[in-house]
């Protein structure tokens, strides 16, 4: 008579891709080690994203400044996304990047849907008060409109109270 009870592998197979969005903070790379912990137990693929924030296009006087700042921009993201990639190769975690820009919690979003991810393990720095109402927590954005569970890392340090 055949089991009833699911392979471990199986289990294990239910999640193939894992998105970790990184600003490159320290709550970024805390969140980063879950996720190499998460792609690890479930042999899944680690995709290494970053938004690069756009500002409103400048005046055409200053468009060659804009341009120089935005290409070091790329090139210092395309750096840090490589050391990230090299550690969650170490780590024998199959992973890519991907470089984006625009509205960070919604090219996070898009990614998660068209890459069709099984998790998101992303940082959160856990704003209050009124940076949060002015800023909004991207965290809490993606939890919200993500096609799939968001698991956010917040930060060690414990609030005064």
């Amino acid at each position: 008579m055949p089991s009833k009870r699911k392979k471990t592998s199986d289990v294990r197979r239910t999640i193939q891709r894992i998105v970790h969005p990184t600003d490159f903070s320290k709550t970024a790379d805390r969140a980063f080690r879950k996720a190499v912990e998460f792609a690890k137990q479930n042999r899944a693929e680690l995709l290494l994203v970053h938004v690069l924030l756009r500002a409103l296009p400048p005046p055409s006087l200053w468009r060659g400044v804009y341009d120089r700042i935005d290409a070091q921009e790329r090139r210092v993201a395309e750096t840090r996304l490589s050391a990230l990639l090299a550690r969650a190769r170490r780590a024998k975690v199959r992973a890519r990047t991907l470089l984006l820009s625009g509205v960070t919690y919604d090219q996070i979003v898009q990614v998660a849907e068209s890459m069709r991810a099984g998790l998101i393990v992303m940082g959160s720095h856990g704003r209050t008060g009124l940076s949060k109402l002015l800023l909004g927590s991207v965290a809490e954005r993606v939890s919200g409109l993500a096609p799939c569970p968001v698991l956010i890392v917040g930060s060690r340090k414990g609030r005064k109270r």
